[in-house]
């Protein structure tokens, strides 16, 4: 049986994927590998910054691993906050994140914004990448308590509510990372 380990700390993070996987694979967490290491994200876009985390625990450990990288890209700022949404502001905490964000976007009526993901997955040596996307907008105001950094704020197209204040389930069905676990999913069960 093959093993794969998820280089997060975020335990809802590694809950949902655990859920996604094949039977045929194990899920390990960085504390099951005995890795405490705090590995510094230097990339200029998810698909590096995903790559270097997935990299790291394959080069240190010679694990199969499986590394995450997504953020909220907006329109009205260039596509920031980009590969620095999880340290958007000075404190770098959920709260504060959205807090700046809606400051800096108060008086614009171009609401257009995205979330993107990539998965990096390092399986026997060989380098292979997931991409998902997800459209929408950003509300005037924070709304829900599902989920977690900008869904109280970030409505998907299609709907007339933000992500946190959606079921995890229907989140994850279309969200960014649902739809990047999706192909890896299916790749997965080619194998």
């Amino acid at each position: 049986m093959n093993s794969i380990v998820l280089v997060t700390r975020s335990l809802g993070k590694f809950t949902e994927i655990r859920k996604l996987l094949p039977d045929s694979f194990i899920l390990k967490s960085m504390d099951d590998i005995g890795c405490f290491d705090k590995i510094e994200e230097t990339g200029s876009n998810f698909r590096e910054n995903a790559l270097i985390k997935a990299q790291f625990i394959n080069d240190k450990y010679q694990l199969n691993s499986l590394a995450d990288d997504s953020g909220l890209e907006v329109a009205v700022l260039g596509g920031a906050p980009g590969v620095f949404s999880a340290r958007y502001s000075k404190e770098g905490s959920d709260t504060e994140n959205v807090k700046k964000l809606l400051k800096e976007m108060e008086n614009s009526t171009n609401r257009k914004a995205r979330f993107k993901s990539v998965l990096a997955l390092i399986l026997d040596g060989k380098k292979y990448f997931f991409e998902g996307e997800v459209s929408g907008k950003i509300a005037l105001k924070s709304s829900g308590s599902e989920g977690f950094g900008y869904d109280p704020v970030f409505i998907p197209d299609g709907f007339n509510h933000t992500f946190a204040e959606l079921s995890p389930d229907l989140k994850n069905k279309i969200s960014h990372r649902g739809a990047a676990m999706k192909q890896l999913v299916n790749f997965l069960n080619t194998l």
